[in-house]
């Protein structure tokens, strides 16, 4: 069965880090890029992020600079180290693999003091 798992959300501080992980079951993973969305309380889903199968990452200039996006293929995972964070970046957090239209359950990233 083809599906996504998100992990590594919580809560932190204005100012913190959090890394998150996206794991995709079946095959092929390598050769598709894969995404990262998140969805504010009240708002639009948005993109985050997107990474080439070539590992090559787009980021929204919302969160250039802040946040990076890499992929480690031979564990079929996908990843988005979230740094220097903001109140702003609160939301539920999914990751997306557009080849495959599927999205991950998400995970809660919240940032608060």
């Amino acid at each position: 069965q083809v599906q996504l798992v998100e992990s590594g959300g919580g809560l932190v501080q204005p100012g913190g880090s959090l890394r998150l992980s996206c794991v995709a079951s079946g095959s092929d993973f390598s050769i598709y890029a894969m995404d990262w969305y998140r969805q504010a309380p009240g708002k639009q889903r948005e993109l985050v992020a997107t990474i080439s199968s070539a590992g090559s990452p787009y980021y929204v200039n919302s969160v250039k600079g802040r946040f990076t996006c890499s992929r480690d293929n031979a564990k079929n995972t996908v990843y988005l180290q979230m740094n220097s964070l903001k109140p702003e970046d609160t939301a539920v957090y999914y990751c997306r693999w557009p080849g495959v239209g599927i999205w991950g359950q998400g995970t809660q990233v919240t940032v608060s003091s």
